[in-house]
């Protein structure tokens, strides 16, 4: 499943692309992938110019003229793919052929066509993603928008809150806490991981036994290990690509997730792989201490 830098990749792609095309049609192979009143469609999307491309935690939302919304999950495997008329593209999402191929094929869910006979596509091949179009006033009722937590990155989110948003998880495992989207939006388990190492905190150590300094250090972790990954085009090892089709680097110079087996980059032990938060974990064990 895709993560805040993976998500935000995608969003900055498709603004070059798409804002300001005019959708002609709609065409879907199912109502589980595409699950809109073929009124709705016909009223609010065909015709209406695409206004903007939001993100909120790992949800993407397209906004129409008609101010009706597009909100989109790529869950696993979804892709969203756009190819102009001369053939100039833009593929973003889990990395299989269907980035390079003629489209649609049959991975393809959605394909809206604009006016100037460009499409984007959205495909999945596991057909757990979905892309639903509502009023954009309704979105913020979304049951998911109103149980997410705010914005790491976002400037007025201060270590304060930060620290306030974990005391409520006191009793928790610090790993499990950081990936729960109600207490902070979009880490995932790679960005838990390399903020933890950078804070030299073991993730299964209780919220509650966290120093102040540590928590400030686990902050600052948070923010610097995803404004890297954004700047370099999300993680993309297995399941997410740069705008242009290409994987995305951050991995190239992860310090710890899948790099068990190999130094330490700040002391030189060997990073090991265990499991919290019912998830694949990495750390450095000299570092990284349960109990420190």
């Amino acid at each position: 499943m895709p993560e805040l830098p993976e998500v935000e990749t995608v969003k900055r792609g498709l603004n070059k692309f798409i804002v300001g095309r005019v959708i002609t049609s709609e065409k879907h192979d199912t109502e589980k992938g595409f699950p809109n009143a073929p009124a709705d469609v016909k009223n609010f999307m065909i015709g209406a110019k695409i206004r903007a491309v939001r993100r909120r935690a790992k949800v993407l939302m397209i906004d129409l003229t008609t101010d009706y919304t597009l909100v989109i999950h790529l869950k696993m495997t979804g892709q969203l793919v756009y190819v102009a008329a001369d053939a100039t593209r833009f593929g973003a999402g889990h990395p299989n052929d269907s980035l390079i191929n003629n489209l649609p094929d049959k991975s393809t869910r959605v394909t809206i066509t604009f006016e100037d006979d460009s499409h984007l596509y959205f495909n999945d091949q596991r057909k757990f993603g979905w892309m639903r179009l509502m009023p954009t006033v309704a979105v913020p009722e979304l049951p998911f928008m109103q149980k997410v937590g705010p914005e790491p990155l976002e400037s007025s989110f201060t270590f304060v809150e930060f620290k306030q948003r974990f005391a409520r998880r006191k009793n928790s495992a610090i790993k499990a806490a950081l990936l729960d989207q109600s207490v902070i939006a979009g880490v995932g388990n790679i960005y838990a991981d390399e903020a933890l190492w950078s804070a030299k905190i073991h993730p299964l150590t209780r919220v509650g036994d966290i120093s102040d300094a540590k928590m400030k250090a686990l902050y600052d972790g948070v923010r610097e290990v995803m404004n890297l990954s954004i700047s370099l085009g999300g993680s993309s090892s297995r399941n997410y690509v740069h705008a242009d089709g290409s994987k995305g680097r951050y991995l190239d110079f992860a310090k710890v997730f899948h790099r068990e087996g190999t130094p330490c980059p700040r002391c030189g032990t060997e990073i090991i792989k265990t499991r919290a938060a019912g998830r694949g974990t990495h750390l450095c064990p000299r570092e990284q201490v349960l109990g420190k």
